[in-house]
């Protein structure tokens, strides 16, 4: 797998965010059964958010929207992008030898089993290929974790808030009110969160998919909105109206990677076709 400096991967791999997050999460259990996330109990983790928190200012946002909504980056099928992001693969990893690409068709597989549209078993295909920002040199600090708003006051639902200690931003009174920079119920889309693999991969593939798939894409890691409720004073009706779609993809988000092992074979066919009906041979990354 490649990597970047090691201050800035305190987790081994990708995957052992995948896990966290599900564990955090399980379907049916009580708050006190979920793994205990506690600095101590999960130092890896609470090294990544140490990370998270001190670094994602508003700055820092609003650069690399800039950088990487410019969509740059030359133009390539969504093929080509998920088999780069095949070589994230871990060799040293003895519990998994399932590719990237097979960790995508697990979700959307399970997605096309419970009999959604295509956009929304599509959408479950292409939502993780924004960590490609991994293999841009991006830290994983800035390509995966809880996203969250910059700009105004953070929520005590947001994993580990103590670590914004250390964030320039919470010295600077305006963005440390309730809604900061932005307007009461402004609408999200006026919002800036935290810079992440989810806005990259919405700012690539929104001009093809529904906003039902957008907002899916844009927001699945903001868990202290659609799993907690925090920031709806920033969310607008048409907001909410949408994060039942986000609510209705998180599961398959969370659970699907224990699924069994995709036949790629004989279900890629039906993904080649699926690919082709909404995004032409090549798009802009």
């Amino acid at each position: 797998m490649q990597t970047v400096e090691e201050n800035h991967a305190p987790l081994k791999e990708l995957d052992e965010w995948d896990d966290f997050v599900a564990s955090r999460y399980k379907q049916g259990k009580a708050e006190g059964e979920f793994r205990n996330y506690e600095a101590d109990a999960n130092p890896g983790v609470a090294e990544f958010y140490r990370q998270n928190h001190a670094y994602q200012t508003l700055d820092f946002v609003l650069k690399k929207k800039a950088e990487y909504g410019a969509l740059a980056r030359g133009k390539k099928s969504i093929w080509d992008m998920a088999d780069y992001l095949n070589t994230l693969v871990d060799d040293s990893d003895p519990d998994t030898d399932l590719t990237q690409i097979e960790h995508l068709f697990q979700t959307s597989e399970a997605i096309r089993k419970d009999g959604h549209p295509g956009w929304f078993v599509l959408t479950g295909f292409v939502h993780d290929l924004g960590k490609v920002l991994c293999l841009y040199g991006e830290p994983q600090w800035a390509v995966v974790g809880d996203t969250f708003p910059v700009g105004c006051a953070y929520s005590d639902q947001i994993v580990f808030p103590e670590y914004f200690a250390a964030n320039p931003d919470s010295k600077v009174t305006e963005y440390q009110t309730k809604y900061g920079i932005y307007l009461p119920n402004c609408g999200l889309d006026n919002v800036h969160l935290s810079w992440g693999h989810d806005e990259y991969i919405y700012m690539v593939t929104r001009n093809y998919l529904p906003e039902p798939a957008q907002y899916m894409l844009r927001y699945h890691s903001f868990y202290p909105a659609h799993r907690h409720g925090a920031y709806r004073h920033l969310m607008n009706e048409h907001d909410e109206q949408m994060f039942e779609w986000v609510r209705k993809f998180n599961p398959y988000d969370l659970y699907s990677k224990g699924a069994d092992r995709p036949n790629v074979k004989e279900i890629m066919p039906y993904y080649r076709d699926l690919v082709a009906e909404f995004f032409p041979s090549e798009i802009d990354w």
